[in-house]
């Protein structure tokens, strides 16, 4: 099953698997992201297109890496002016790993476990805050 989905302006034809590089998207190494954009899904001659896009179909992806891309220099010159400008651009891109295709509004697997994973963040303790106002206290015997 195959389905191309649109991300960072550009459409990318993907399977089960694959790995794939695609523009930034927010997440860290480990995260899941879905692309809800979903031109066509199917497989082989059953392929369903949308119009734009397909209802109910979601595709779902673990962000292996982020990283910037290889540099692109911009050279201009204008010449027997004296006048040339460089400039570099480096792209950050995510390197993704697709997991799952889904169709007909199917719930993704390996999400919920990773929110529940990140829904109980630990809280410092409030003893660091206590300490401030013994200095205090200490400026102004001192004095």
């Amino acid at each position: 099953m195959f389905a191309v989905i649109k991300t960072g302006g550009k459409q990318y034809r993907v399977a089960a698997n694959d790995l794939l590089k695609v523009e930034k998207v927010a997440g860290e190494a480990g995260d899941i992201v879905e692309f809800a954009e979903v031109l066509v899904v199917g497989k082989g001659a059953d392929a369903t297109f949308g119009a734009p896009v397909v209802e109910g179909a979601l595709v779902t992806a673990e962000v292996v890496e982020q990283g910037r891309g290889a540099k692109v220099i911009a050279f201009k010159k204008r010449r027997r002016q004296n006048s040339k400008r460089t400039r570099g651009h480096r792209q950050e891109l995510t390197t993704v790993r697709i997991s799952e295709i889904l169709t007909n509004g199917e719930k993704p697997k390996k999400a919920a476990t990773k929110v529940e994973a990140k829904a109980a963040p630990k809280r410092k303790k409030t003893a660091e805050k206590k300490a401030a106002p013994k200095k205090a206290a200490a400026r102004k015997s001192a004095k």
